[in-house]
């Protein structure tokens, strides 16, 4: 705990088996209470290698339900486990699970109910490996965003999130789509939620073992977020209506 600010992460895992273990050493249990994976049934040994870990809350999806529905299981669980602070890491190791303490900070000391870690501030993306084909499809994506959302964020697409339960509490994350682009709805639900998030910069890793979307899915998840980017704005300007932005109270 923080703050008397009970700590969960949450584990969206898929074949995570030759990463998990990795990833869940380094999580800082001196301030995190709980770990929550959700298996999007892996075809690999995720599950044993999470059992073997000692894991305690373990939720296994008896089909795939992508990206997006398995975010919502993690965080339906983590409500129901009273935390007061989620924190969505991969477990494929792509992030530092070091960086959970800051950010975990920021929340609860009431600065920021939401903090992103961003691959962009400083040199990370690169200097880790990021593909330029991803790194310029992110940079555009971004400024698009920006243009559309009103807001100044310097990264849209990071996979490293923190939470206040109020947050989660507040939008209506089920109403999303199950595949990836339920980051970018749920980012636009925040805003037009006026909340504010914060970012730090986080160093990031890639290598064969993490995840990631070929070009063809990148191409498909780009119109996503340009779709969800005209929603927000034309939404705002009273011109459509979105079951997304409904609150749940």
């Amino acid at each position: 705990m923080i703050n008397n600010k009970k700590i969960v992460v949450v584990l969206p895992a898929y074949n995570a088996g030759l990463t998990l273990e990795k990833t869940f050493k380094e999580i800082p249990f001196n301030v995190v209470d709980e770990v929550v994976l959700v298996d999007d049934k892996s075809k690999d040994d995720t599950v044993a290698v999470a059992t073997q870990l000692g894991i305690k809350h373990i939720i296994r999806h008896e089909k795939n339900k992508g990206y997006g529905g398995n975010q919502k299981s993690c965080y339906d669980k983590a409500l129901e486990l009273n935390a007061d602070i989620v924190i969505m890491l991969h477990p494929d190791y792509q992030y530092t699970p070091l960086l959970i303490h800051s950010m975990a900070q920021i929340i609860a000391n009431g600065l920021y109910p939401v903090v992103f870690g961003s691959r962009i501030l400083g040199k990370g993306a690169l200097k880790g490996g990021m593909p330029m084909y991803k790194y310029i499809f992110n940079r555009c994506l971004t400024l698009s965003q920006n243009i559309l959302l009103n807001q100044k964020l310097s990264e849209y697409h990071t996979g490293y999130r923190a939470f206040s339960r109020e947050v989660l509490e507040t939008v209506n994350y089920e109403a999303n789509d199950d595949d990836f682009v339920f980051d970018n709805e749920m980012i636009s639900q925040i805003f037009m939620a006026g909340f504010e998030i914060a970012e730090i910069t986080c160093p990031t890793k890639y290598f064969p073992e993490a995840s990631s979307i070929n070009l063809s899915r990148s191409a498909k998840y780009g119109l996503g977020v340009l779709r969800v980017s005209f929603t927000h704005f034309f939404y705002k300007l009273g011109l459509n209506k979105s079951k997304i932005y409904s609150r749940k109270k």
